[in-house]
């Protein structure tokens, strides 16, 4: 019984750091990469769908993000979705195909995102203690119903406070790998 509440917080655990990580992933850093545009989504066929599905996204000259849209049609409403993100980027319509240039960041920019980087991974340390928490609670009622004894409570609180602590400090580590990779020219 303990064993599956420390497994079910550790698996709990490691998909909030994946989800940290893949949240990162959307902060631009001067790098052109396709999953920039993971969160962009576009009105089509009647309802909200991401980029992704419409079009194929690729890099160009490691400094420009070129969109072929698998649709024609859609070009205005791709347009209109990139400029309603919250990415700063101005979309280059030639033809059917829409570029998007990533000029380096400003020092200013960087900040800001760095500060985004800062929130997102305080979000992440907040799950990670939910998690704690909702677990603590688990042992709890395990121990009011008189599955386990004090000692097993007390040894399983401890476990769940080291899974949480390394949790904390590979988020924090995830934190500062994305901050010095923003703040390299």
């Amino acid at each position: 019984m303990l064993n599956d509440i420390k497994q079910d917080a550790q698996t709990r655990m490691a998909k909030s750091i994946d989800a940290l990580k893949h949240t990162l992933t959307s902060i631009r850093t001067g790098r052109a990469s396709p999953s920039l545009l993971d969160r962009v989504v576009v009105r089509a066929y009647g309802s909200e769908v991401p980029l992704s599905q419409v079009a194929q996204i690729s890099v160009s000259e490691g400094i420009s993000l070129v969109i072929n849209l698998f649709d024609k049609g859609m070009i205005k409403d791709v347009e209109k979705a990139i400029y309603a993100s919250d990415l700063g980027l101005t979309p280059n319509v030639s033809g059917t195909v829409i570029r998007l240039n990533l000029p380096p960041p400003t020092e200013e920019r960087r900040r800001e995102l760095g500060k985004q980087v800062q929130k997102e991974g305080e979000g992440a340390k907040i799950a990670v203690r939910n998690i704690r928490q909702d677990a603590n609670k688990a042992i709890a009622a395990l121990l009011k119903d008189k599955a386990i004894s004090e000692d097993d409570k007390k040894r399983g609180e401890d476990d769940i406070q080291k899974l949480t602590d390394k949790s904390i400090k590979d988020v924090d580590s995830v934190v500062a790998e994305k901050e010095k990779e923003l703040m390299s020219v």
